[in-house]
């Protein structure tokens, strides 16, 4: 099943705690302390990965967590970083928060950003001392990964996409032009899912062709297959509308295809088209179609059962679909790539770990959220905790 919409929580991995060591060596009574750092947690990255063509891996695992870092040990040891938690996602991957603001737009093979920033590693205790302070007994607990909700959402990436009415021969059509085998069969509703081909040319140079499914009237409100599969037209630089000129009048059904795609918008109504009268081996004389109209770049007769017209359609292609920076983009005023930038914790203290247990510094945090802190900081049941002048213990 082609999948274009997944949810994923991620979760940074914690820092690792400051190490509380003083030197213990032979002849060296006050050898003062020397508690290294903690070592950074583990961030959880996107990956555009070309060879990935749907978010299905998503249905199977949505909870994903980066590795905790290593505590500091004595000797000024500093703890190892958390491993990276490395997820591939289509290019054409948008990812946006639970308030459904677009955040991220991985539109380019290999494009990577952070999700989720690993906590920084806690400071050993003799990143503590100084000339009045010789002796600190404490050290800094490893801070929290980042931790998130978004949705996932594909806009496939193609050079052109082939729309129409069901049964029109796109599926045909792509199988005839391209290196895909998408399903062919002579009822409504042959293809479910879009379909990506590679078109060769001789010289080298090649493009990406999408089947998308069947448009009924009423798609773009969300009637039959349509609704769901419009968003993967957006990013194709050009439209191509495959006509069966046995089904009836082509301009009435090129028509009723373009209103669909206006009622959608995001660009579509502006994009440049191409028509695709399929299926003439079915009729006596080729039929007339006339249409003024600037966005049409080409009309081509073909039938994709015998043949006819099938390898100048395909050399044409390579004429008119536009370059990238001619094609009309939707009036997002989005950049290709969103780099994006977790909003920074709201927390406003620090815990530290004791001799003697734990201790928090800065403002005083709710009962709730510094229970929460205290256990993912390893606070057991009878530990002591200074909070300002109060001395409690943990329960």
């Amino acid at each position: 099943m082609f999948s274009d919409r997944a949810r994923i929580h991620v979760q940074a991995g914690r820092g690792g705690d400051g190490a509380l060591s003083f030197r213990r060596e032979k002849y060296v009574p006050k050898g003062g302390p020397d508690g290294g750092d903690g070592g950074r947690g583990g961030d959880v990255v996107l990956v555009a990965d070309p060879d990935l063509r749907d978010l299905s891996r998503f249905r199977r695992e949505r909870w994903f967590k980066g590795g905790r870092g290593g505590h500091g040990g004595g000797s000024a040891k500093h703890g190892a970083n958390g491993d990276d938690v490395e997820l591939q996602v289509p290019v054409g991957t948008q990812v946006f928060d639970p308030d459904g603001e677009l955040r991220i737009d991985l539109a380019h093979a290999g494009a990577r950003v952070v999700v989720a920033r690993g906590g920084q590693g806690g400071r050993g205790n003799r990143q503590f001392a100084s000339p009045t302070r010789q002796a600190p007994r404490f050290a800094e607990v490893g801070g929290p990964g980042e931790e998130a909700d978004f949705e996932l959402r594909l806009k496939l990436l193609a050079d052109a996409a082939l729309v129409g009415l069901p049964n029109a021969g796109k599926s045909s059509l792509l199988a005839r032009i391209s290196n895909a085998k998408p399903k062919v069969a002579d009822y409504p509703f042959t293809t479910l899912e879009p379909v990506l081909g590679t078109v060769d040319a001789p010289d080298g140079r090649q493009l990406v062709v999408a089947d998308v499914p069947g448009l009924i009237e009423g798609a773009s409100e969300g009637v039959g297959l349509g609704h769901e599969f419009l968003a993967h037209l957006e990013r194709a630089r050009l439209l191509v509308h495959v006509i069966d000129v046995a089904a009836g009048d082509p301009s009435e059904l090129f028509h009723t295809i373009d209103h669909e795609l206006g009622e959608y918008g995001a660009g579509l109504e502006s994009r440049p088209q191409l028509v695709v009268l399929n299926k003439i081996d079915l009729l006596p004389e080729p039929p007339a179609f006339e249409l003024d109209d600037e966005r049409l770049v080409g009309v081509f007769y073909l039938s994709c059962a015998t043949g006819a017209g099938i390898e100048e359609f395909r050399r044409a292609l390579f004429e008119l679909v536009p370059e990238p920076e001619q094609t009309p983009q939707a009036d997002d005023g989005l950049a290709d790539f969103l780099v994006y930038r977790p909003a920074p914790s709201a927390r406003q203290f620090r815990i530290m770990r004791t001799d003697r247990g734990f201790r928090v510094t800065g403002r005083v945090p709710a009962e709730e959220e510094l229970e929460e802190a205290l256990r993912a900081a390893g606070a057991k049941t009878g530990d002591e905790v200074q909070v300002g002048d109060e001395v409690l213990e943990f329960q």
